[in-house]
């Protein structure tokens, strides 16, 4: 079955093409602007909002600090003992003593490791319910985004977000936390064992530290931005590699397979320069700390053995101080190997957080109309809008449409034809003027009110990689199987339907490229009649089928366009004769109005444009 979180009212059965700018829903808009991120965001907000999903497990993160803890101090208590059994037992010859220290050891990382099988366990389960939320959370956030955001970022890359990113985020989350913890308490622990043991050996050992920082300072920020243009860049890449999927016929009609496996290269070397620069930044860090490391430590066994041959110290202290420089080096070293998980992991939760982030769909008034007797009354007054910035679409443009009403709207393209319903539907919000369905101003009416208003039938139909019959149950979820049937045989598409191999139950390939246009144009129609919507819209239905496949589509949407009222926009002008109003639009205003005689009888732009279809003598040729 279909999500049923997807809209309810299924007005929308038309598509647009993934990967690719939409402008809406089709024709006029702005272009794709996204770019690779230069510089890193803020670290300290992208920890406060992923705290807010870890912050509900604040049970279970306390039992695995405590788990952490205590393993990191029978970690901590072994060296000691060694350095007592040193002294105490091999020194002297005590076999027994020996035994007894040498069964408390085993216990001791017995436990250590029983700690660590709980807390790794248990650190598990928080990651994966955490992204698992966060995915959701993200998904969802997608679902309310306004039409606008998705014109001008690549689906590609979105995709990446919700997978990818979800993914190092998930890593970071199960591998990271714990070590950092376990680290750091390692780290302190052992100083004061260390400064216990001897102050002076102590010293010694910490005079790396200073070095420590520097070099991690130095290497932070370059390893930070060089993850950050990785994963932008691996979005791109994935943003080529689904439009090029989803292309694949227009690539092989225009041979450009050269031209695309290029364009893929370029991308992909640049995506490996990216990620190899970011991998060396990272993995600077651990040989470096092992240089230093051993560099203190081989400075404290000189001290250490001199200090013991003038008897100032033992040799278990020593042996002790010795696997506590070890112990000092190794939650240094994992910190600097776990730096690149970390890294990667902010990076991905930025990008996760921006999209979190976006405002949605502004939110309808509390006072917002619902349900009323709907006449289908549709008013435009003064309206104007555009995309950019003094790029005007749409110049004041006013018409009435009465119940019931057929009206067309023609015109050259991008004259702002699409746009209109793109208002209607408040894909995009007025700039100026106002919009009314039976008098009330359209944003005065819930939005989810408003589109199971509207039906909408477009020139490409995106169908579902489900079956035939979820495809049409998506325009109302609760329909049954018989109510399918009955708008499947109003639409005139049940007897193509009864010929695949499953009849309803049939599984179309994505986007339903198993299936004639016409086809999937009368399943579309289906779709629309289910949901039963009181305005119709039908953006260049038929623009893409042959003509013996139009009477079949038309005849469907006569069906379809009984008692409703109907917006029509014409790309081929024999088929909008019939209708009560054309409106003629072009560069964004209404040059002619009237119906298709009183048109004609002016001669004027309308006249032009349906000679430039019909009179084989005229070499004008304007698409519309």
């Amino acid at each position: 079955m279909i999500d049923p979180r997807a809209s309810k009212s299924g007005f929308y059965s038309g598509s647009r093409q993934p990967g690719r700018p939409m402008g809406g829903i089709g024709g006029h808009g702005p272009h794709q602007m996204p770019g690779p991120i230069s510089k890193p965001k803020d670290t300290r907000k992208t920890v406060k909002q992923l705290w807010v999903y870890l912050k509900d497990h604040r049970g279970t993160l306390l039992f695995i600090f405590i788990s952490v803890l205590l393993s990191s101090i029978l970690n901590l208590v072994g060296p000691y003992f060694i350095g007592k059994a040193i002294d105490d037992y091999i020194i002297p010859g005590d076999f027994n003593g020996l035994m007894r220290m040498a069964l408390m050891l085993i216990s001791i990382y017995i436990l250590v490791s029983l700690f660590t099988y709980i807390q790794n366990r248990l650190m598990i389960q928080v990651a994966q319910k955490t992204v698992f939320h966060l995915r959701e959370d993200l998904f969802s956030r997608l679902q309310y985004l306004p039409i606008k955001y998705f014109d001008q970022h690549l689906h590609g890359d979105l995709m990446s977000r919700l997978t990818n990113d979800i993914d190092l985020i998930s890593n970071a989350l199960s591998s990271s936390i714990v070590q950092v913890f376990t680290s750091i308490i390692t780290l302190i622990g052992t100083v004061i064992m260390m400064l216990w043991l001897s102050p002076l050996l102590t010293a010694v050992s910490l005079t790396v530290i200073p070095l420590v920082f520097l070099f991690t300072r130095m290497i932070a920020s370059r390893t930070r931005e060089s993850f950050l243009r990785q994963q932008s860049q691996l979005g791109d890449l994935n943003g080529l590699i689904e439009e090029n999927i989803s292309g694949q016929k227009v690539v092989k009609i225009f041979n450009r397979e050269k031209q695309e496996i290029e364009e893929f290269e370029k991308q992909n070397t640049a995506l490996k320069g990216i990620a190899i620069r970011a991998q060396i930044y990272s993995g600077i860090l651990p040989p470096l700390m092992n240089l230093l490391n051993n560099f203190g430590f081989a400075v404290v066994a000189g001290v250490g053995g001199y200090m013991a041959i003038r008897q100032i110290i033992t040799i278990g202290v020593i042996a002790s101080f010795i696997t506590y420089s070890r112990h000092f080096a190794r939650p240094l070293n994992e910190l600097a190997n776990q730096f690149n998980i970390i890294q990667s992991g902010l990076s991905s939760a930025e990008r996760v957080f921006d999209v979190m982030n976006e405002p949605p769909e502004t939110a309808d008034s509390p006072d917002v109309a619902e349900t009323w007797d709907i006449r289908g009354e549709v008013e435009f007054r003064e309206v104007s809008f555009s995309y950019k910035p003094e790029e005007p679409v749409l110049k004041n443009i006013s018409f009435h449409i009465f119940p019931g009403q057929t009206v067309a709207i023609v015109g050259p393209t991008g004259a702002g034809k699409t746009t209109i319903v793109n208002l209607l539907t408040r894909f995009y919000d007025v700039e100026s003027g106002k919009i009314f369905i039976d008098g009330i101003d359209i944003r005065d009416i819930k939005r989810s009110a408003l589109r199971s208003l509207l039906g909408i039938v477009l020139q490409d139909t995106y169908l579902f990689a489900e079956s035939v019959r979820d495809n049409i149950r998506y325009g109302r979820l609760d329909a049954s199987d018989q109510e399918i049937q009955d708008v499947a045989r109003l639409a005139n598409a049940e007897q193509f339907i009864r010929h695949l191999p499953n009849g309803y139950d049939t599984i179309l390939t994505e986007d339903g490229s198993d299936l004639s246009q016409g086809q999937r144009q009368l399943i579309a129609i289906s779709r629309v009649l289910l949901a039963n919507p009181s305005i119709l819209i039908l953006d260049e239905a038929t623009s893409s089928i042959d003509t013996r496949t139009e009477k079949y589509v038309q005849k469907a949407m006569l069906n379809l366009m009984k008692g409703r009222t109907s917006l029509v926009i014409a790309h081929r002008l024999s088929t909008i004769r019939n209708a009560d109003l054309i409106l003629v639009i072009n560069q964004g205003e209404i040059v002619e109005q009237g119906n298709h005689q009183q048109l004609l009888d002016k001669k004027g732009f309308y006249y032009n444009l349906y000679m430039s279809q019909f009179n084989s003598k005229s070499i004008q040729t304007l698409e519309v």
